[in-house]
């Protein structure tokens, strides 16, 4: 009996359905200059079978290919790869001694985490970004190579390298250790990579340096951590250094001190100091959502901030959540029996919610509830608690202390579409009187690790999907991005200055009403668990603010504004008729501001303009004499004249919220 041939030919698949033999162990650079020169000249990676991979790297069996290009989104990624390598070369060669350990792609750029006595500082950055550009210009090729474990673990060892040879111990036995190298200089690296150094360009730069322990624990050595940007061509990076630059105008953080809207500080790590000028607008904002909520029909409740720690075990969050929870001992402390339950009973705890979802359950599940009953749609703007790492805070954007506006929605099953429905149209109502109208929307299918079975999976992604598709909106899959609980809906923003954001949600819970026995009576007069939605719109309070202050620059629409006009007289004779406007302003429930010091009115408007006063009303002798005002809008350089009467009609109008 002949024994089997091996196989000399394979057969690929290109991305326009056409298929091409080829003798197997052919590279995707081969396929590439068989088709055309000029794609071989402008191919940088190959996708194969869905995966990213070297153009040198064999094929020997059937496959779907695509080639990437310089141009394809996928290039980023490849490029800010390969210029973290160009960057370990570069920090090696300048400073021996220094050892690398990792360095992966992150949004927008890279970093690479160096271990070296004396670290970096910005100012190495001219001689390290010079070098790196001569590294590139040189084009070495990177060339992958397969080690055993026990030579790349030796290798690094003698070279100093010893954080390389402890990653190389911790991989798994079985996988496979891959170098690559770039002319006499190499890594550790699973790749994949551009043909060579050149590929990169010279479209990077190195922005700032950072502590980072290392693998992030920190009774582990300190490392410098260097981070960088890298982009296709010159354009892209000028335009996202611009980005940045905006951006950094626009820190709520800074403009928020500028316009006396809140402050931090240490000793409340987390929680915000809402000042008068910023909790106007957080009234405003509740005020808006309050309205919107009774228009689709919620009712609105209020729960405890401290609950038993039996809630959260049943519900599941004190497994998972239990490190991020603020607890106390739900026993008087400093006493016999205080000591005690704390050393030996750690169940007997309170918590401070971080989120609301058992204690919704709780008010739902007082009285009977029939069929007929359902949907309830229950509503808090509740105070939630999160033990958020240090490193973690951010401003407004990351807090301990947050105001959710959060909502459950108690259904039946075949409700789900409905509601699905409904919280779409008040998502975009909402987010469109914000002037938010870029939005990606996102479907965030089954996770790996979740509960419920894949039934209940497949009939609540399918009325997510199916709600979405009846309003009219595309939207994207996040495979693997639901809660462990059921799928979701994300909703990421663009906001002025094209940056994205995730605030409002809707999330399918089949999970929580059953721990929590939470029941009504069906048609049939048994007991069932109703499907719970976890929702939100502003998602909580101080990110969306924190949102709303980097989108406008500060300079909000006139219905938000914390001052909406400052009455300015030029003289001390128009200061009784300054005060006359005033007092109807403020009597009309605008909210505006007397300055009636003695200043020029040059000065002051200067003064109201740094802080984002829409309108200042300028009135002097003339306009008190004519019962006029002058109107100066922000940034504007020209005054409009108006009978005051008129003025405040209009003015009125305009500052009426959108709904």
């Amino acid at each position: 009996m002949l024994a089997a041939s091996k196989k000399t030919e394979i057969s690929i698949t290109l991305p326009d359905g056409n298929s091409r033999s080829y003798m197997a162990g052919t590279t995707g650079m081969e396929i590439a200059e068989s088709i055309a020169k000029s794609l071989a000249k402008a191919a940088i990676a190959i996708e194969l079978n869905g995966k990213m991979c070297d153009l040198s790297l064999p094929i020997h069996a059937d496959a779907k290919i695509r080639l990437i290009k310089r141009e394809d989104p996928e290039a980023l990624e490849l490029i800010r790869h390969d210029c973290a390598h160009v960057l370990a070369e570069a920090v090696q060669t300048l400073f021996p001694g220094t050892q690398v350990t990792i360095g992966p792609n992150i949004e927008n750029g890279f970093f690479y985490d160096f271990a070296r006595n004396q670290p970096f500082t910005t100012e190495d950055f001219v001689a390290i970004e010079k070098k790196m550009q001569e590294i590139i210009e040189r084009g070495a090729s990177f060339e992958r190579e397969v080690w055993d474990r026990n030579d790349a673990i030796k290798y690094f060892r003698s070279k100093g390298e010893n954080y390389k040879a402890e990653i190389i111990e911790d991989l798994p036995a079985d996988q496979t250790i891959t170098i690559y190298r770039q002319g006499d200089w190499l890594d550790l690296c699973r790749g994949p990579h551009m043909p060579t150094v050149k590929h990169v360009g010279n479209a990077f730069k190195l922005m700032k340096v950072a502590g980072a322990y290392w693998r992030g624990d920190s009774s582990k050595a300190m490392l410098t951590r260097i981070y960088g940007t890298a982009w296709r061509d010159q354009k892209e990076l000028d335009a996202h250094l611009h980005l940045l630059e905006e951006a950094e105008k626009r820190d709520h953080r800074k403009l928020g001190r500028e316009m006396g809207l809140f402050h931090l500080q240490e000793e409340a790590q987390g929680s915000v100091f809402w000042h008068d000028k910023g909790f106007r607008i957080w009234k405003v904002l509740e005020g808006y959502i309050r309205r919107k909520q009774e228009e689709f029909g919620y009712i609105e409740v209020k729960t405890p901030q401290l609950i038993h720690s039996k809630f959260w075990e049943a519900s599941g969050h004190w497994s998972k959540y239990r490190e991020n929870m603020f607890v106390v001992p739900d026993v008087v402390p400093n006493t016999e029996e205080g000591e005690k339950v704390f050393k030996e009973d750690p169940k007997e705890f309170m918590a401070l919610k971080p989120m609301n979802c058992p204690g919704h359950v709780q008010i739902f599940k007082q009285g009977i509830k029939s069929y007929r009953d359902l949907p309830v749609r229950m509503a808090e703007f509740g105070c939630c608690h999160r033990n958020e790492a240090h490193g973690a805070l951010h401003g407004l954007l990351r807090v301990r202390q947050m105001t959710q506006d959060d909502a459950h929605i108690f259904c039946r099953e075949e409700q789900i579409f409905d509601e699905a429905k409904l919280f779409l149209d008040m998502f975009v109502s909402t987010y469109k009187d914000f002037g938010f109208n870029d939005v990606v929307l996102k479907v965030a299918t089954r996770p790996e690790a979740r509960i419920g079975s894949d039934e209940v999976w497949d009939k609540s992604e399918k009325a997510l999907m199916d709600a979405a598709t009846a309003m009219g909106y595309k939207f994207e899959i996040a495979a693997g991005d639901g809660a462990f609980y059921g799928p979701k809906f994300e909703f990421h923003v663009k906001d002025s200055i094209g940056r994205s954001w995730t605030c409002a949600t809707l999330q399918i819970d089949f999970n929580l009403p059953v721990r929590l026995d939470a029941t009504y009576i069906g048609e049939d007069g048994q007991k069932h668990h109703p499907v719970m939605l976890h929702r939100a719109v502003y998602g909580s309070f101080e990110r969306f603010l924190g949102m709303l202050i980097e989108s406008y620059a500060g300079k909000f629409p006139l219905w938000l504004a914390p001052v909406q006009a400052v009455i300015a007289p030029i003289t001390s004779e128009a200061a009784d008729y300054a005060r006359e406007i005033h007092k109807q302003m403020s009597a009309m429930g605008l909210r505006v501001e007397l300055d009636e010091r003695n200043e020029k009115i040059n000065y002051k408007i200067r003064e109201h303009s740094v802080k984002k006063v829409p309108y200042i009303f300028v009135v002097g002798a003339r306009e008190a004499a004519d019962k006029t005002v002058a109107i100066r809008e922000l940034g504007g350089e020209n005054q409009k004249v108006k009978g005051l009467e008129e003025a405040l009609a209009d003015f009125k109008k305009d500052a009426s919220p959108p709904f």
